[in-house]
């Protein structure tokens, strides 16, 4: 079974959120949604190019399922830094 490449998989909608927790070592965090979902998510998916990010940082994000799961995709700050 051939299955998409990440970048292809469709994106849900644009999301507002705060990053929970964020671990750098392991590139890996939690945004809670504004909807109070929890939102898992890996470093790649800053559009900063930075690969690292503040808990607390206002964001805005888009849902991607990946794994069997939603995950946040295409992260970005809406402060525009950080």
């Amino acid at each position: 079974m051939n299955e998409a490449p990440v970048d292809d998989l469709p994106r849900g909608p644009q999301r507002a959120g705060v990053v929970a927790s964020f671990d750098e070592h392991v590139g890996l965090g939690v945004i809670t949604g504004d909807d109070g979902v929890e939102y898992p998510f890996h470093c790649i998916e800053l559009t900063d190019g930075t690969r690292t990010i503040e808990p607390g940082t206002a964001v805005t994000f888009a849902e991607l399922p990946k794994l069997g799961r939603i995950e946040a995709a295409d992260i970005a700050s809406s402060s525009g830094t950080g």
